[in-house]
């Protein structure tokens, strides 16, 4: 394996299902090689529920669609996000993204709208972009997300308080900041499926148009331990 020339930029892309792990491996990848860890959901949920923001009414429906376990809107996210990519590329930055892009248009845009892969692009070029599809069965999708808890202060994913209690360990706050430990609230089952839809529906046919671009697709299992899976998308990267 090559060491990572510091002086090269590269722009990572995960996708997959719910509770694949895209989180995991995006901030394995970002801490190992302080690349900037994009995490979208993060981000927009932290603009959705901003206090200061609730009366908008372009918020408002935002955060329901959210809510629902649906996409939020195309052109509102692609803007929001790909202003955000501009000035992480402008100040020399990699990135590491996942649950971005997510639609044909967040990916590559219209007339008018670029997409994500042209940002990457135009940023970082075609041979330095790694585009990653972690696959895990349905059944595990909805089983992990839904025993899915994270710290309600750094964020950190952490299993349900129920499993945790396995081997007497007792979680009752976070054992990595001591912040609470929540549930996300659109970490339940009817949401999760909803999501596992639009995944196929809207998520997926992108890799059929990146393919068509002759950009470079790395399918991995995404069931083993991540330290495996972290291991093996190394080596693709600096293969």
């Amino acid at each position: 394996m090559k060491n990572l020339d510091r002086n090269k930029m590269v722009g990572v892309i995960f996708f997959g299902p719910q509770g694949s792990g895209k989180g995991t491996q995006a901030k394995l990848l970002a801490d190992k090689f302080d690349f900037f860890h994009f995490d979208s959901g993060g981000y927009l949920r932290k603009i959705l529920y901003d206090p200061k923001l609730q009366k908008n009414k372009i918020i408002r429906r935002e955060r329901r669609l959210n809510e629902a376990g649906k996409l939020n809107s195309e052109l509102w996210v692609t803007k929001i996000v790909n202003q955000r990519f501009k000035e992480l590329i402008d100040l020399g930055q990699s990135i590491v993204t996942e649950g971005f892009p997510r639609t044909l248009f967040e990916t590559f845009g219209d007339k008018k709208t670029k997409g994500a892969i042209d940002i990457f692009e135009k940023g970082y070029g075609r041979n330095n972009i790694f585009i990653f599809v972690l696959n895990i069965p349905e059944k595990e999708s909805i089983k992990r997300t839904t025993q899915r808890f994270i710290c309600s202060i750094c964020k950190a994913p952490l299993l349900s308080p129920k499993l945790l209690r396995l081997g007497r360990i007792k979680f009752k706050i976070c054992p990595f900041c001591g912040g609470k430990i929540v549930h996300r609230v659109d970490d339940n089952r009817e949401t999760i499926i909803t999501r596992l839809k639009e995944y196929k529906q809207r998520t997926q046919p992108i890799f059929k148009e990146l393919k068509k671009r002759k950009y470079k697709i790395y399918r991995i299992d995404g069931t083993p331990m991540p330290a495996e899976i972290h291991q093996k998308i190394i080596a693709k990267i600096f293969k």
